[in-house]
């Protein structure tokens, strides 16, 4: 199937942000459009100033832009309440961050219920049982019991990615997923996401590492508020093989 047959998840059109800092107008966004298919692994990249972490809060429904149109999977999103907002991106959006946001002192099951608290019409009993199927997706299904201060950076990661794929929302938003990780680990979780990719899931992946880029089906580069560069990667490069070649620390 070719990308104009799939079903469009996310479509921006001449999408601007200002803000007003000091008594001055700032631009972060300066007319960025682009299109995302079903399925696309995207890489979004820039350097601090590029405008990447405004299009982010707009990709994620957390803002909304000074002028243009977002679509989220149809509906169009610019023009929407505050509280209908939240909705969307509760039923919508995964978010996985840069520094986990797991509650302290709760297990991985109950963190990753979290996002299904919101949803009146799915019972206990079945939000346990979704919860438990996404950490097993993500190869967690012997740590459902362990709190965050008994697991691993990589560990915890892996509890926000099930967190994010347990409503099977129509995007995974990753805002610097392995920032905080050491190389192997980082690529353990790239491998994830890869067979996530694989599986037909939507991804975009906001980061400022280059080398990530090898690794995605499609990179978009900003620079200045404006979409500088937006290439496809037939061929991305394979986590697993690059995993497996690393070192394993003492």
């Amino acid at each position: 199937m070719s990308e104009k047959e799939k079903k469009e998840i996310i479509k921006v059109k001449d999408l601007r942000r200002e803000f007003i800092v000091g008594g001055e107008k700032v631009k972060a966004l300066r007319g960025v459009s682009f299109t995302i298919h079903e399925g696309e692994f995207v890489t979004i990249m820039g350097t601090s100033g590029s405008g990447k972490s405004t299009l982010l809060n707009i990709l994620g429904c957390l803002d909304t832009p000074t002028s243009g149109e977002y679509v989220l999977d149809g509906t169009s999103v610019r023009t929407m309440s505050k509280d209908k907002r939240a909705t969307l991106r509760n039923r919508k959006i995964g978010f996985v961050f840069q520094n986990y946001n797991l509650l302290p002192k709760t297990t991985a099951v109950e963190n990753v219920e979290l996002p299904l608290l919101y949803n009146p019409t799915i019972k206990p009993k079945e939000r346990r049982q979704m919860a438990i199927e996404a950490l097993d997706a993500v190869g967690l299904a012997d740590r459902l019991e362990h709190k965050s201060n008994q697991m691993s950076g990589g560990q915890q990661q892996r509890v926000a990615i099930a967190r994010a794929l347990v409503n099977d929302p129509v995007l995974i938003l990753a805002d610097e997923a392995t920032g905080n990780l050491d190389t192997r680990t980082s690529f353990s979780i790239l491998v994830l996401f890869q067979q996530l990719y694989a599986k037909g899931r939507t991804i975009i992946f906001v980061t400022h590492n280059p080398d990530l880029a090898a690794y995605s089906s499609r990179n978009i580069v900003l620079r200045d508020g404006k979409v500088i560069s937006d290439t496809l990667n037939p061929s991305p490069a394979s986590a697993k093989e690059m995993f497996d070649s690393l070192p394993i620390p003492d």
